[in-house]
């Protein structure tokens, strides 16, 4: 097989949780354990760091493997889904995976793969394992697909553990409350190996704690260590400052992940940073603050408060359940206050699609009468329908046409826009994922 095939091959015969949901979640490890045991545990022979959470690890994992590679470590990064292309899931130091690895890993592995049926992920995991271990990478940070415990990813004994919050996502699999979905992401938490809380609740502190000491785990809450102030956010930047309220020192920060939620994440990374360090990495300020400026370029990241083109501003995001759209309309409020046009109504329009395994009612309850909606959905079986998405919409007073597309929706959007209003595309991963370049650059 050459690698499209390959790539057919891996979307058509092993189950994608990405495609059909729940169906695909496998509730042991031994697949991968299995796997990993035929390569000889791979993921043994590489230091890793672990991340999960329920927003922000995507963002959290780039952040820090972008200050890894600038400080000079060879920087594997594993993380999903991914938004146009496979190889995203896979990095060192910004470049994915090569073509040719995954036609001979996934060719090496197809007697084993059709006896024990792993999912899609389950493979995935094994395949990004080898592959650091092959390319013999100094450090790797390691992204959760969901949960934790059970997550494929937490066969690895890495050298941090990092959880960045906790909110309601995936309940029909990781528990209906916020206790039960933190007792999940608390899986990763290891033996003897400290772990940074991006985040807390009254809810799920006191789990973080129980679990880190029935570990004996040192434990950090990133925000209580550090406190973020006088934040400015631009189309293209974020700036702001970060107080060690332990030693009452101030740093500046300019950030190209912009959006308003990633100071959140920044405190995390801080805190992370500093445990490295006392673990013997070798990172300066001036590396960290040009890596942090620079993800996107360092990395490829994509599709977080993702300004795509301004008059009318169009942004992508891909916030899909009620905490991450909270924080989405955090940001469309602050940039309204701050437009030329006092009059708020009909300046913001959402084209939004969603998955049908989503709170789809719980933020639909969140969004704005008084925007303009355009219903759309992306072209997967779990998909829920851009009629079915408007017919929900209209209980919650939100109004607005169905497209087949979502490059459709967006050219509706910007020929229904002035100027200074904003466009914001969000609802999904997969939905984000199939915005195209062309639609971006037409008007």
């Amino acid at each position: 097989m050459n690698y499209q095939q390959t790539i057919e091959y891996l979307y058509a015969q092993l189950p994608m949780f990405s495609r059909i949901g729940a169906a695909a979640y496998r509730e042991d490890l031994h697949n991968t354990i299995e796997l990993c045991n035929a390569l000889d545990n791979p993921q043994t022979k590489f230091k890793s760091i672990h991340i999960a959470g329920t927003n922000g690890k995507g963002s959290t994992s780039h952040m820090l493997a972008a200050i890894l590679q600038q400080a000079g470590y060879k920087t594997g990064l594993y993380t999903s889904p991914h938004l146009k292309d496979f190889r995203e899931r896979i990095k060192i130091n910004g470049k994915m995976i090569d073509e040719d690895f995954v036609v001979e890993f996934v060719n090496c592995t197809k007697i084993l793969s059709e006896s024990i049926q792993p999912s899609f992920f389950e493979l995935t995991v094994a395949m990004a394992f080898e592959y650091f271990h092959h390319q013999q990478v100094d450090i790797a940070v390691i992204e959760t697909g969901l949960g934790g415990r059970l997550d494929s990813t937490n066969i690895i004994t890495p050298i941090l553990s990092i959880i960045t919050n906790i909110g309601y996502d995936h309940m029909n699999i990781l528990g209906n409350t916020l206790e039960k979905i933190a007792a999940e992401k608390a899986g990763i938490i290891k033996h003897g190996i400290p772990v940074v809380i991006g985040e807390y609740i009254p809810e799920t502190k006191h789990i973080f704690q129980h679990k880190a000491t029935e570990c004996n785990a040192d434990i950090h809450f990133a925000q209580d260590e550090y406190a973020v102030s006088n934040i400015i956010t631009s189309a293209q930047q974020l700036l702001c400052e970060v107080k060690n309220i332990d030693q009452q020192e101030t740093e500046s920060f300019s950030l190209d992940l912009n959006g308003l939620y990633q100071t959140k994440n920044l405190r995390t990374i801080l805190c992370a940073e500093a445990i490295l360090i006392k673990q013997g990495f070798l990172i300066n300020n001036e590396v960290k603050k040009f890596a942090l400026a620079n993800v996107k370029k360092l990395t490829g990241l994509q599709g977080r408060w993702d300004v795509i083109s301004e008059n009318p501003m169009v942004v992508l995001d891909v916030a899909h359940n009620e905490d991450g759209v909270r924080q989405v309309l955090s940001q469309t409020t602050e940039y309204l206050k701050k437009s030329a046009n006092s009059d708020l109504k009909n300046k913001l329009h959402f084209v939004i699609g969603m998955v049908k395994d989503k709170e789809v009612s719980k933020v639909l309850s969140l969004l704005p009468k008084n925007a303009t909606y355009y219903f759309t959905n992306a072209h997967i079986p779990r998909a829920l329908l851009a009629n079915e998405l408007q017919i929900t919409a209209a209980e919650f007073g939100l109004r607005g046409n169905c497209f087949n597309d979502v490059n459709e929706a967006i050219l509706s959007a910007k020929q229904h826009a002035n100027q200074k209003d904003m466009i914001v595309v969000c609802g999904s991963v997969f939905l984000v994922g199939e915005v195209e370049q062309t639609t971006v650059n037409e008007s």
